[in-house]
């Protein structure tokens, strides 16, 4: 019989040390235990200097761990996860090495066996040129952050050697008229060379044996009628169990679906179904990498009440327990390596290496829809013949391991439509930030319609979008760059409105449902974070944004929510309160009592007139009768609340003038860099300027300035918009103003 055993106590931690040997001789080892990263602190403080090297991590094997379960038996040591490169060392000596920090690999440990020894691995994250990421905004944690554990089989065994293999591959294919589902596996066995060896599968109740002929053994089986996996409404699992007659068994759960994507949407069995969610990062505050099962199921919790039907795992294979529990509760994944933001000339061996993992490792997952080839790769790198072939090879290795899922990749907003990499994977997703970042929030819009319009025949997804949201900051007139919940939430509204008139969009992910460490952040209040998250880091609180979510996305668990409870100290005479809801009718009352009744959908707004200290409540009653409510508190301050207002120059709201104050024949910073670089005079005030100003920050700070669809986004916004998104003080912009004024249209 198969046995495992995890190896998670009595771990030392050696920060430096110049060998194996001097690592388990080490005075200064720290004791640990299993998962464990270095950067669960420095990784998210920010400063961009958190520990990037070589670090050790040595356990003493006894005798009785090195012993097989029988005589002639394997062992093999299995490591879930190890970020991002290690060298696994045996009493000092070399076994082996892996890169890649996200996927499963194992040391066959035979030559070693009834003998205690030292393990020691040199584990880094350091910055080279080979192994991905390298470039992106997040932090590369470091460690041993999953399980490892030791592998004991009899001699004729399941396959363990290869790519991290689970043993064997189960192909269901889904007769949908027939309503039925040949379902095609394989096992592949280690250990029966010269043997008469068979395997004996079962699902379903049914029985097939197949003999193992050059390592593997194939059967199919019917099954009639097919019960569907089929999503969040029904995800349906089968199980099926392999046996050697050595005692050797597999076990593995499989769904029977149909995946359909074309220029008209996604179809999940024969049937439309609009892939709408979220991405998610797997690190968490103060834990980094180093997660368990309790932190993906809290995960999954979050995804479920939004009412996602989707998920992105990005930017990197995430825990076989999530893929898990996608698999359990219906939700349909995409699953992508970290081939990102910069294509690097010595990576590609580590992008096929990695893909090959990714594939092999999770290929019996139904959840998972698409295999992902790289993430805004052209961000910082130019669309020339060897990034080209690097996709083309990926692509083609996803179809020769996996020809039953297509490929797809999420190209960033300053891509070409008409780019060739498009024409390489079957889909594509654009992560677009048009209304954060940069533009306005129409051009989102403009985007989708343009393509569809020029391409109607292919496949276009939404892979990311969000806004940044400190839950701290709050306005009554939230506006880009102010870091406020209640501008995140405008965003999204919009967002929102605009996916759902575009029913073609395969899948949109919103960017992100939790935020994330990037050490390299230092905005919006916080240091070393991404906060354009729907939840935060710690998973405390959910922004006002994710509620939005919750009233399109989630029928079942109904609810109301007031949104802005943090923005208590206002100073107006009249303050808008507004209500997020699945019920079609909102009661608002003011001190108790009802002060409106509204009709409507998922959004609801009132005027709320304050003098002092007020007590706001909405409730609402579903169609059994039950009442729901959520209450707030409100204050007439007379002045605005300071500790509401994100204080970095490069995001303070500059409204010093109205329209009125302008010479409306003459140019000024409220018109488009468009309008302004098409008058001769105009347009060289303007370049002067931005050769010494940047018009973008955070993700797209190296966006290639003459990037010519780049360019034509920046001519749709206004300069003064772009003035603030750079960060330009009142009195520089008061000055280029009036340089703009003395210049007739």
């Amino acid at each position: 019989m198969r046995n495992y055993t995890e190896l998670s106590k009595e771990w030392r931690f050696v920060k430096t040390a110049a060998s194996a040997i001097e690592a388990a001789e080490s005075q200064a080892a720290e004791q640990i235990s299993i998962p464990n990263t270095w950067n669960a602190i420095d990784g998210q403080d920010g400063g961009n200097d958190y520990y990037r090297g070589t670090c050790w991590y040595v356990r003493e094997l006894t005798e009785e761990e090195m012993t097989p379960a029988e005589e002639g038996g394997s062992i093999y040591l299995e490591f879930d996860g190890v970020a991002m490169s290690c060298d696994v060392y045996l009493d000092g000596e070399k076994l082996t090495h892996h890169d890649g920090g996200y996927s499963l690999f194992r040391v066959n440990m035979n030559a070693y066996q009834g003998k205690a020894h030292t393990l020691a691995l040199a584990v880094s994250n350091e910055d080279n040129g080979r192994v991905y990421p390298q470039k992106a905004d997040f932090t590369f944690y470091g460690g041993i952050y999953r399980m490892v554990r030791l592998v004991k089989t009899p001699a004729v065994h399941f396959a363990l050697g290869y790519m991290g293999t689970s043993g064997f591959r189960v192909t269901p294919q889904v007769d949908l008229e027939g309503g039925c589902a040949e379902v095609l596996v394989t096992a592949y066995v280690e250990g029966a060379d010269g043997l008469d060896a068979s395997v004996t599968f079962e699902t379903d109740g049914q029985v097939r044996t197949a003999p193992v002929e050059n390592g593997s053994a194939t059967v199919s089986f019917i099954l009639s009628p097919v019960h569907l996996w089929d999503g969040v409404k029904d995800p349906y699992l089968y199980e099926m169990k392999a046996s050697l007659s050595s005692g050797d068994e597999i076990r593995t759960r499989y769904g029977c679906r149909k995946f359909e994507i074309n220029g008209e949407g996604f179809f999940l069995n024969g049937k439309a179904y609009p892939l709408r969610g979220v991405s998610r990062h797997q690190d968490r505050k103060g834990l980094g990498n180093a997660l368990t099962l309790k932190e993906h199921q809290e995960d999954m919790a979050f995804i479920r009440e939004i009412g996602a039907n989707t998920v992105r795992l990005a930017h990197y294979q995430h825990a076989q327990e999530f893929y898990d529990l996608c698999d359990e509760n219906g939700i349909v994944a995409w699953a992508e390596i970290p081939y990102i933001t910069q294509h690097m000339s010595g990576g590609l061996e580590n992008t096929l290496s990695q893909m090959e993992e990714l594939i092999v490792q999770n290929y019996n997952h139904p959840c998972i829809a698409v295999w992902g080839l790289s993430n805004e790769i052209t961000a910082a790198s130019p669309v020339n013949e060897e990034l080209l072939n690097n996709h083309r090879m990926l692509n083609d290795l996803c179809h020769h391991i996996d020809p039953t899922r297509a490929t797809t990749m999420a190209n960033v907003f300053m891509l070409e439509i008409d780019s060739p990499i498009l024409e390489i994977p079957d889909v594509n997703s654009y992560n677009l930030y048009f209304g954060w970042y940069l533009g306005e929030l129409s051009q989102n819009d403009e985007f989708f319609d343009e393509y569809h319009a020029k391409y109607p025949e292919r496949a276009i997804g939404f892979s990311e979008y969000g806004a940044d949201a400190n839950p701290a900051y709050h306005s009554s007139h939230p506006e880009r760059s102010d870091y406020t919940e209640d501008y995140q939430a405008l965003y999204h509204e919009h967002i929102l409105k605009m996916i759902d008139e575009r029913p073609y969009l395969w899948a949109t992910h919103v960017w992100n449902l939790f935020d994330f460490a990037a050490d390299g952040r230092d905005e919006g209040g916080k240091h070393g974070e991404n906060q354009k998250g729907l939840v935060t880091f710690d998973r405390k609180y959910r922004k006002d944004a994710f509620y939005l979510y919750k009233a399109a996305w989630n029928k079942e668990d109904k609810f109301v929510h007031l949104c802005g409870k943090g923005y208590v100290n206002r100073a107006e005479d009249k303050t808008k309160i507004k209500v997020y809801s699945n019920l079609p009718a909102v009661d608002l009352y003011v001190d108790g009592a009802l002060f409106a009744h509204q009709e409507g959908e998922r959004i609801f707004t009132f005027e709320v007139a304050i003098s002092g200290e007020h007590a706001i409540e909405a409730r609402a009653v579903d169609a059994a009768g039950n009442e729901v409510k959520d209450s707030m508190k409100v204050v007439r301050v007379d002045q605005p609340d300071e500790s509401y207002i994100y204080n970095n120059q490069a995001a303070k709201v500059i409204n010093w003038f109205d329209a009125g104050e302008l010479d409306p024949d003459a140019f000024s910073v409220q018109d488009t860099l468009g309008e302004l670089r098409a008058n001769p005079q105009a347009g060289a005030v303007v370049n002067a300027m931005m050769e010494k100003a940047s018009a973008s920050r955070g993700d797209v700070a190296n966006a290639v300035k003459d990037n010519p669809a780049l360019q034509r986004m920046m001519g749709k916004m206004t300069l003064i918009s772009l003035l603030k998104q750079g960060g330009a003080d009142e009195e520089s912009i008061k000055s280029l103003n009036r340089i703009l004024q003395g210049i007739k249209k």
